[in-house]
């Protein structure tokens, strides 16, 4: 897979139902760390909320994922919010559903189609983006190598997320993961230059 879609930018959605609300937070995310800290910020801001249920994917093709349900009964809240980033055919994403229980329980059915439509709001407002996958690698080469390998870095496509100049340069490039082979075939023909992922 050389795309996928994820959010462009947070999103957020609420659903009201004898009661209960239900805001739910979309995020576009990259590691299980951010996730962790996006978590528990907004633990910190809604505190007297009773339930903070969430899923998300990761990876070009989602294939890292995680539903919890925070208390709710089991597979009533996070299966839910995961099933709506499936059906989107989204990845690298958070989706939260704050509750705040209204005092009426909603029984599990009730449950399952609350965090649904919750979790469908908040998509509902969010830009959906193609994003490309890419690859990173670090070269290193003596300073008599810089022009040639500043020639292949102009490639477009390519970006230099991070370079220093000195005895052995190092240089830091991103690319579409499309292009990895053709990279690294140019690569090898420059003398002296080795490479790391």
């Amino acid at each position: 897979m050389s795309q996928y879609q994820t959010i462009a930018a947070p999103s957020a959605g609420v659903y009201k139902e004898k009661g209960s609300k239900f805001l739910a937070f979309a995020f576009p995310v990259n590691s299980e760390a951010e996730i962790k800290e996006i978590i528990g910020s907004l633990k910190k801001e809604y505190f007297d909320a009773r339930h903070y249920c969430y899923a998300y994917r990761l990876g070009p093709t989602g294939s890292v994922y995680r539903a919890n349900d925070d208390g709710e009964p089991n597979h009533s809240a996070g299966d839910p919010i995961l099933g709506q980033l499936k059906s989107s055919n989204l990845t690298y994403i958070l989706l939260v559903v704050v509750r705040y229980f209204g005092g009426i329980k909603l029984g599990v059915s009730g449950l399952i189609q609350a965090y649904k439509t919750a979790a469908q709001d908040a998509l509902a407002t969010a830009t959906i983006i193609q994003k490309k996958e890419l690859s990173q690698l670090t070269l290193y080469f003596s300073y008599e190598q810089l022009n040639e390998v500043m020639s292949l870095a102009k490639e477009p496509d390519l970006v230099i997320l991070k370079q220093e100049f000195e005895q052995e340069c190092t240089l830091v490039i991103q690319f579409p993961k499309t292009a990895e082979v053709i990279i690294r075939a140019r690569l090898s023909k420059i003398k002296d230059v080795r490479f790391a992922e």
